[in-house]
């Protein structure tokens, strides 16, 4: 559901019919005007932020089943029209694909569509769609887009005044075409008969619903029932060998694409039939004949064999889809496909390769005997003939149901025995551009009817779009993470009479990289060290955070006071613009004199432990952030440094989480450091972080910095 305020909804209404079907007439006027061939006419439930649809036209409602009800947050075209308060227009199966992947995925055939709100200025009282045939262009024509808009701003007025006037708007009946009648008894009609009985092959009409409306007696032969008996019946019904999805596939096809279409399908014992469905916006014709060539239609057509069709249902698709939403990096992507994909389609193994520098190289795979069986794909030029690489470079699809046939159009593929028998390799097409190939194995031959490589190609399209979101997640991390270390020091400055240890970890949320930073600035005899936070986890927090540690350094290489390097940072900070501000604790260090003079902006005091193991927070005095006010002082204050003892200083991530008392904090932090204070500082800085990281997620980053006086310089 929609987040923020939604568009006013219209009063509530009654859902009974009216009298005067105003919907119905609306809607078919509009597709007339437009010569679209169906769609659908929306209402906006009054009590919530759903869309239900009110009448349908031009096709059976059940094409449109899994959208009767449609949430304004859905990523449907009529919410997004709704939200939006524009139309939305979808040119082709690939836009559709790219944009609406979930409808591809239930509807994967050429078709156009376009959707529009109904809508007055100030009230929202539903949506319409309409659709195309595939053959039409794919932009919509500036005196569509007139037509359309006007209709619905027509339509919109129509309710607004029902609904002053108490009318009950509601459901009415589908709009659908009906067949010519009363010609039964003309002599013309008689002839047509006669001729239709006299043609060598099968003629059968389809009403919309798929329903047998007319068989000659050479379609019953053909289909091995009597015509009588086919008549107002389903054919994947009442002939039971083309009971396959596959069949009633074709049809869905022809009648939402309008375009001729074609299968084959074997009649028991061994007789191939070829059928061709010629789609109109009444129904089908069908023309049934025995096929020429037994051997090429066979090739073309569906087969028993081991591996059972398995269509993914809507269910799960619209469940993967929901997940890949929430992939972060390419492991996320490879092992939602294999927890999601892999049980629905029933393979036994998968490899997700992505493109690099002119070759394919291996994202990640499961299921596999061993890592080298997979190494073939690793590395392969794209230029080599290979199944991955041709899927890759011409976006299509390619099924092989046995390994023979594999071999049969790759001879010269690379063998390694991996023990599968049968492959789907899925082009990953995101954004107009390939990103990868996705290869599903199966480890018996395995036969892929249509519905099943149409359910797989959008899949492929699903899974396109987490890997592209994913790829460019992760290079945006590889660049975090090293503008993260350009940005802190690589080593610790070795300091006299000091032992210095440091840690720096990023937030588990957003880039991993953040605003946190420490140093050490050698002066001899005496020394400097700085830890401080600029607001925000992300590049620009870094950015400030690198000038500001610059800053630091050429201060106190110039020989400022602490106070004076406090308050240079601070107006550095101010002349450069920035909307952030940052905390910072600085101190010079004398280990000779065994004394440490501090200054503090804002930032959450150090603790120190004594050599005798007490540890007290240190109260130092100090100023406001840094980049608040250019005028601010920094008093200091001194703090005794005698041999053994450890200062801690740390950024907030350390002692701060949500819904946790920083004092509570400071104490469990003041409990370790008693207890833990005379370990290695590299292994004491190890349980600090550590002890940030238990039984939390990290919000925010987290640097630690630890100094120990020697005491023997």
């Amino acid at each position: 559901m929609s987040d923020g305020p939604g568009p006013a909804q219209a009063p509530a209404a009654a859902r009974a019919e009216v009298g005067r079907p105003l919907l119905s007439i609306a809607l078919a006027s509009m597709i007339e005007d437009v010569h679209a061939h169906s769609g659908a006419v929306y209402l906006l439930r009054p009590d919530q932020p759903v869309l239900e649809m009110a009448v349908m036209a031009g096709m059976p409602r059940a094409f449109a089943a899994p959208w009767e009800r449609v949430g304004l947050s859905a990523p449907i075209p009529v919410a997004d029209a709704v939200r939006e308060r524009r139309l939305v227009w979808v040119g082709g199966e690939e836009q559709m694909a790219r944009c609406y992947p979930r409808i591809s995925v239930v509807l994967p055939y050429p078709f156009a569509l376009a959707a529009l709100p109904v809508a007055t200025a100030g009230t929202v009282y539903g949506a319409v769609f309409v659709t195309w045939p595939g053959a039409h262009p794919p932009e919509l024509a500036d005196w569509e887009r007139e037509h359309l808009t006007a209709a619905c701003e027509r339509l919109a007025l129509r309710l607004e005044r029902a609904a002053a006037q108490n009318l009950p708007i509601g459901p009415e009946a589908d709009v659908l075409a009906t067949p010519l009648s009363g010609v039964a008894d003309t002599l013309g009609a008689v002839e047509a008969a006669r001729m239709v009985s006299r043609l060598p092959y099968g003629l059968m009409s389809l009403d919309l619903h798929g329903r047998i409306a007319f068989a000659n007696t050479a379609a019953g032969e053909l289909l091995g029932r009597p015509a009588g008996e086919l008549l107002g019946v389903l054919p994947w019904v009442s002939v039971p060998w083309l009971n396959d999805p596959m069949y009633e596939d074709r049809y869905r096809a022809a009648l939402i694409s309008q375009q001729v279409t074609s299968f084959v399908a074997l009649r028991p014992p061994g007789e191939w039939l070829s059928f061709r469905l010629y789609p109109s916006t009444t129904g089908l014709s069908m023309r049934i004949s025995r096929a020429r060539a037994v051997a090429e239609m066979a090739r073309e057509a569906p087969q028993t064999g081991p591996g059972p069709s398995r269509l993914v249902t809507i269910s799960q698709v619209l469940s993967l889809a929901g997940a890949l939403t929430e992939a972060v990096g390419v492991k996320d992507v490879v092992q939602l496909v294999w927890d999601e994909v892999a049980p629905s389609v029933g393979c036994q193994a998968m490899v997700i390769l992505g493109s690099q520098g002119g070759r394919l190289h291996v994202l990640g795979h499961h299921g596999y005997p061993a890592p080298y069986v997979v190494e073939r794909f690793d590395g392969l030029p794209l230029s080599e003939r290979t199944p991955g690489t041709h899927v890759l470079n011409s976006g299509v699809p390619a099924f092989f149901d046995s390994r023979e046939q594999l071999e049969r159009l790759y001879p010269h593929r690379q063998e390694t025995p991996d023990g599968f028998a049968a492959w789907a390799y899925l082009p990953l097409i995101a954004s107009g551009r390939p990103v990868g190939t996705c290869v599903l194995a199966y480890a018996e031959p395995r036969v892929f009817p249509a519905d099943e490589r149409a359910v797989l190609t959008s899949l492929g399209g699903l899974i396109a779009q987490a890997l592209e979101r994913a790829q460019l997640y992760d290079a945006k991390h590889r660049l975090a993470q090293g503008l993260q270390e350009s940005l802190l020091p690589h080593s610790l400055a070795p300091l006299p009479g000091i032992e210095a240890a440091a840690r720096y970890l990023p937030a588990t949320q957003g880039m991993e990289i953040g605003g946190d930073f420490y140093d050490l600035v050698p002066t001899r005899p005496l020394a400097a060290a700085v830890i401080g936070d600029v607001q925000g986890h992300n590049v620009r927090a870094a950015a400030l955070m690198g000038q500001i540690r610059t800053g630091v350094r050429a201060y106190t290489t110039v020989g400022q006071a602490p106070q004076e390097v406090m308050r240079s940072t601070n107006r550095l900070l101010i002349d450069l613009g920035a909307d952030l501000f940052a905390s910072c604790v600085y101190l010079r260090l004398d280990p000779v004199q065994g004394q440490a003079v501090m200054a503090r902006a804002g930032h959450p005091p150090p603790l120190l432990r004594r050599p005798d193991g007490r540890v007290r927070v240190l109260d130092l005095a100090g100023g406001p952030l840094l980049g608040i006010d250019a005028e601010a002082t920094y008093p200091t204050t001194e703090v005794s440094l005698a041999p053994g003892s450890v200062l801690a200083l740390y950024t907030d991530g350390l002692v701060e989480s949500p819904g946790v008392d920083i004092e509570d904090s400071l104490v469990d932090l003041g409990a370790l450091l008693a207890e833990a204070g005379d370990q290695p500082l590299e292994n004491l800085a190890d349980e600090l972080v550590r002890h940030s990281a238990a039984a939390r997620e990290r919000v925010d980053d987290v640097a630690v910095l630890l100094l120990r006086a020697r005491g023997d310089d």
